[in-house]
């Protein structure tokens, strides 16, 4: 089972969205998924047309992760009624908000890990939807996760965001949980005709190198309004749905490559992370910050 958590230290960049893409490409494989909602805004229970009730929640997992617990607060994603498949929603819950403190205790991270542990063998991916916070409900998804996604856009302060997000999953390896890697970065919301984000683009390639992602994901409506309608994007109509959804197969099969699931568990190593860069110098973020759209 390998577990990736989609992650930003900046709110608004889209992170739930691209966690949902995701969603949605592995149940057009036919991936035995389960999409644990961390986030207390829970909006990835609604767009997986969850229903909550007479269910326990993450909240209920986090208080005590024990396999009676787990099983009570996962339920079968209303996509299933499109077509059938395996992709379950641990579901979220507001009250999660009690669990992000700022100063956690070794126990409480560990404790989505010990949760996990109980459904290892139901699932071959498990996606992380993190809290955008560096407190402890997005340190008990990383001390759960073999790897971090960080989602971004082609912004001054979403740069170094994710500089600072790179920054602590190094952190969280070195102290805490050395299989930790970072996957990579993926750049969302992209405006290809802005200048401003061409900038950014190239300011991200410059400092991250082969730490971002391919494809970039483009700004289009259609990923809100399949979100909207609690639908994958895969089943969406319309040209701009199927380029997202084959953006999403892509970016999908970096994470199944690299953990080896599905068609490359009995294949190559997986591949080896690249080095976190050096921070973001004070020069390039005043250069950044003189540019105009």
């Amino acid at each position: 089972m390998h577990v990736l958590s989609v992650s930003s230290l900046k709110g608004g960049v889209g992170k739930t969205t691209v966690t949902l893409g995701l969603a949605s490409a592995a149940f057009s494989k036919d991936i035995r998924t389960l999409v644990v909602d961390l986030d207390p805004q829970s909006d990835v229970s609604t767009g997986m047309a969850v229903d909550v009730a007479g269910h326990l929640t993450v909240t209920d997992v986090l208080t005590s992760p024990k396999k009676k617990i787990v099983e009570q607060a996962i339920v079968a994603s209303g996509w299933t009624k499109i077509h059938p498949g395996k992709i379950d929603v641990m579901i979220g819950s507001p009250s999660a908000i009690n669990f992000d403190g700022p100063h956690p205790s070794i126990r409480d991270i560990w404790r989505l890990e010990e949760a996990l542990a109980h459904v290892e063998e139901e699932y071959d991916l498990v996606l992380i939807d993190s809290a955008p916070s560096l407190n402890a409900l997005t340190r008990t998804a990383w001390a759960a996760s073999d790897r971090v996604a960080v989602v971004t856009e082609p912004g001054l302060f979403s740069v170094s965001a994710a500089d600072r997000a790179l920054r602590a999953v190094e952190e969280i390896r070195r102290g805490l949980s050395p299989r930790l890697q970072p996957l990579g970065i993926i750049v969302n919301r992209v405006r290809p005709q802005s200048m401003e984000h061409q900038f950014r683009i190239k300011e991200l390639r410059d400092m991250f190198g082969p730490l971002i992602l391919n494809p970039q994901l483009l700004e289009r409506t259609s990923l809100q309004q399949a979100q909207g309608a609690a639908k994958p994007v895969h089943v969406w109509p319309g040209d701009t749905a199927q380029e997202m959804a084959k953006n999403f197969d892509s970016l999908l099969d970096r994470v199944l490559r690299t953990g080896r699931v599905g068609e490359y568990a009995d294949g190559a190593p997986p591949e080896p992370s690249a080095v976190v860069p050096s921070t973001v110098s004070p020069a390039a973020i005043d250069a950044a910050s003189t540019t105009e759209d």
